[in-house]
């Protein structure tokens, strides 16, 4: 049985030095790692365990992991602005992702929530208008999800415009206008299907959830994740004194059935 632990060759690793730098790299047999340091092969890091310690010839340590979801988004390549790891988590729950769901993503960007998409066992499409972003995501989601990256597709394009795909489980918006795609939703996903939009200021809400009433969705909520670390050494315990706050906030919709009637007349308990 092969250990699941052995780092090998062609991974993707977090390097963490003595003061807490974190370098993303994908291991590569002769290949070397350089920092102010010196040099550490490659090789020296291929065949370790996940979270050895490793010492190289100039005496540097250096703690070898396989990087998590969060340490991905934080230290891959990317070109657009990413969706934050704490807000990662609450979509993909909002969206119900799980093995086998069908969802669209329309603006990929750098492929962070794709990676996690993707790695739950998602099938997406996703929209992008740039060339070189929908590059970037593909790059980092075949670097992190590996053979599970056969699940995940591009096409360059503008939601806005209209969505082919139908019988979708849920559809992800992470653009500014997502009011422009409450009435492609409606035909695109299955009965009970979930809309999620992630924007960071609150008339992008207020615009959204107007589309939102004025269409064949209901259940509609919006909340808005906040991050706080805590110090702790000995006794010492309290608060960080930063906090990663207001990054976005998230709204999900539940698409109704036609016979369901307009759900602010008749359930008013649909809206949140």
């Amino acid at each position: 049985m092969v250990d699941p632990s052995i780092l090998r060759d062609g991974e993707a690793v977090l390097i963490i030095d003595r003061k807490g730098r974190r370098y993303l790299k994908t291991l590569t047999t002769g290949a070397e790692f350089h920092t102010h340091t010196g040099v550490t092969p490659h090789d020296d890091f291929i065949g370790q365990v996940d979270g050895a310690t490793v010492v190289s010839a100039a005496g540097a340590s250096y703690v070898v992991v396989r990087p998590t979801l969060s340490d991905m988004v934080v230290k891959m390549p990317r070109g657009a602005q990413v969706i934050y790891p704490k807000d990662i988590g609450p979509i993909m729950t909002l969206a119900d992702v799980r093995p086998g769901t069908r969802l669209l993503e329309a603006g990929v960007g750098s492929g962070g929530l794709s990676m996690g998409l993707v790695r739950a066992g998602a099938i997406v499409k996703g929209y992008e208008l740039r060339e070189d972003f929908a590059q970037i995501a593909r790059d980092n989601v075949a670097r992190f999800c590996g053979a599970q990256s056969a699940n995940f597709d591009i096409e360059i394009r503008d939601v806005y415009e209209g969505i082919d795909e139908t019988g979708l489980d849920a559809i992800i918006l992470d653009l500014p206008e997502p009011w422009q795609v409450v009435a492609h939703a409606e035909k695109a996903l299955r009965s009970g299907g979930l809309i999620v939009s992630y924007v960071p200021s609150t008339t992008q809400i207020q615009r959204f959830r107007a589309a939102l009433d004025d269409s064949r969705f209901g259940l509609v909520r919006t909340i808005e994740i906040m991050e706080r670390g805590w110090y702790i050494n000995g006794d010492a315990v309290r608060p960080d004194h930063r906090m990663v706050a207001h990054t976005g906030f998230l709204t999900v919709g539940r698409l109704l059935a036609d016979s369901a009637g307009p759900p602010n007349e008749k359930m008013p308990f649909v809206r949140a």
